[in-house]
């Protein structure tokens, strides 16, 4: 009996139906061969089907290609007016910037203030996660 390995990565899952289309594996065999050693839900055979005719016809690449989406909100420019807003008035909410800034969602501005600029809430304060020797004195 053969380790299970749990919870692999697309790649590699890609890189072994394309070893085995290499070696020559039948494409019926293949689906068997992965749910040996990565279980059940790995991939399914339609999806097998489908990589090991991508291969065939000349496909090399195993990861992704760069799909297009939602083009992102969130830039430098943003995030600099965001925190002067923000030092201007420590005891904001986040409602308030999005009075200030109606064409961000309030998700996004959260996002902005607690993953971007680091800040975290207390005693209804917003404050720098990391305080530094300057942040402690004043």
């Amino acid at each position: 009996m053969f380790k299970k390995i749990s919870d692999p990565a697309d790649c590699e899952v890609r890189s072994v139906i394309r070893f085995l289309n290499a070696k020559k594996v039948k494409a019926a065999e293949i689906p068997r061969q992965l749910v040996e050693i990565y279980g059940e839900n790995v991939m399914t055979d339609g999806m097998i089907r489908k990589r090991v005719r991508q291969f065939n016809d000349g496909r090399t690449n195993v990861h992704d290609e760069a799909r297009r989406g939602r083009p992102s909100v969130v830039n430098d420019g943003l995030v600099t007016k965001v925190n002067e807003k923000i030092r201007e008035n420590r005891r904001f909410t986040i409602r308030m910037l999005f009075d200030e800034f109606q064409q961000i969602s309030k998700t996004v501005l959260h996002e902005i203030v607690t993953n971007r600029l680091n800040y975290r809430k207390l005693c209804s304060r917003w404050v720098p996660k990391m305080l530094i020797d300057v942040h402690e004195t004043k």
